[in-house]
């Protein structure tokens, strides 16, 4: 693989960078939810990171960030990298983090070389996760239109607080949010580098530290809201209950289940509530978050099918009532092949598909996107275990840089831009 990032992009500052925002999430206690202080802190330092850069730094009105490198010619179409930089619950360092940290730091490697004629720009999106506001991609989904506003407002999380709350808290006006379809015109080509979900690429080629995305898969999350009779824990018989976390029970063993019975899909329930939650009380209602996943959507709508009929079935018995709300459901999206074949060619390595949900799934449907992962030794994501090597994240520039060069063109060495981190 040529390796064109030069001198600056060494462990040291990769790994400072993905920590320092690490560090923010700790501190606050839960990482970086979307539209919380911690993710708004690290939107800061990324700023940080690209004024360092020598980049010109703008955000949009959903609160997304970006970092030009101007090029040469105006007229071309721009060439985009980055990623996000909220978290899931006790989520990792690298998840989302590293996009954003690669990507500044292969851009301004290229800006020590010289001046392309395309702009690169670098990104760092809002809320990406979807585990705060339940849909995901928020950030991708308002620029590109892709999600309706007002909408959008009026999702609240579990506490209550409405996304258009939280945005204000932030400090940006959720007004303005929308399509920017202007932005979206600019863009030639989207690139995200990311750190591996899982240890396919490990399957494939037990060498390989990058490898590039082909797709990804179906997938979607349904809330289940299971109504019953609140009582009291201890006095009341077997015969008068009519207990919500029976059905709920149910709920959490099919999804085991399917992992068997449909080959391929995984499902899962990562979140129940009770409702009121005391440990001496039958719940009067419960609700849990179901995330089922598939290459093929139809197969994921058969498991959710599936899932709910013995939710349904125990919660007859049990003298409960389900309500099934879908609160996203993406389809299989495919990225730009003619780009996934040339940049796996040029860089040399594997070619595999993602389970996991990301901004470039969204940019795909407009422009010609692509996906590079570094490996993960643990294959552990959104929990703290999470990991990728330095040298790794070293080599992910190197790639991500070298994949730029070739989409900007000529790169003319008496235009140097150089930003105040140059050595």
């Amino acid at each position: 693989m040529q390796r064109t990032a030069g001198p600056r992009t060494g462990a040291a500052r990769i790994v400072e960078r993905v920590d320092e925002l690490f560090a923010i999430g700790r501190a606050a206690g839960a990482n970086r939810p979307g539209l919380s202080a911690g993710e708004d802190e690290a939107f800061r330092r990324a700023r940080g990171w690209m004024e360092v850069a020598g980049l010109e730094v703008r955000p949009d009105p959903a609160g997304n960030l970006f970092g030009r490198l101007a090029g040469t010619d105006p007229g071309m179409a721009e060439v985009w990298t980055g990623s996000h930089l909220d978290t899931p619950p006790d989520g990792g360092r690298f998840d989302g983090a590293l996009g954003v940290a690669v990507a500044v730091e292969a851009i301004e490697a290229i800006a020590r070389r010289g001046r392309a004629r395309r702009t690169l720009t670098a990104v760092a999106f809002r809320l990406e996760e979807g585990s705060r506001f339940g849909l995901p991609c928020l950030g991708s989904r308002l620029l590109t239109g892709a999600a309706d506003a007002d909408q959008v407002r009026r999702l609240h999380d579990t506490d209550g607080m409405s996304l258009a709350d939280a945005a204000r808290r932030v400090g940006f006006d959720p007004s303005t949010m929308g399509p920017d379809p202007a932005r979206l015109a600019t863009i030639g080509t989207f690139v995200e580098l990311h750190i591996e979900q899982g240890r396919l690429l490990r399957a494939v080629d037990p060498a390989a530290v990058v490898g590039v995305a082909s797709e990804i898969v179906a997938h979607g999350r349904w809330r289940l809201t299971i109504t019953g009779q609140g009582n009291h824990a201890g006095t009341t018989a077997p015969a008068d209950r009519a207990d919500p976390m029976i059905p709920a029970a149910a709920a959490v063993l099919a999804a085991r289940r399917a992992l068997s019975g449909f080959e391929g899909a995984v499902a899962t329930v990562g979140r129940i509530t009770p409702v009121p939650g005391g440990t001496n009380v039958i719940a009067s209602a419960v609700s849990l978050w179901l995330d089922v996943r598939h290459a093929d959507a139809t197969v994921t709508a058969a498991v959710v099918d599936a899932i709910v009929a013995d939710v349904r079935a125990e919660a007859a018995a049990e003298g409960c009532t389900v309500m099934v709300q879908r609160e996203s459901m993406s389809d299989r999206v495919t990225f730009d092949p003619g780009l996934g074949l040339e940049i796996s060619g040029r860089l040399g390595v594997p070619v595999i598909p993602t389970a996991a949900g990301h901004d470039a799934g969204v940019f795909a449907a407009h422009v010609p996107t692509a996906m590079l992962f570094v490996r993960n030794p643990s294959g552990v994501s959104h929990a703290p275990d999470e990991h990728a090597d330095a040298a790794d994240c070293v080599t992910g520039v190197q790639a991500l840089a070298d994949v730029l060069e070739t989409l900007v063109g000529d790169i003319n060495p008496a235009a140097r831009h150089v930003g105040a981190g140059d050595e």
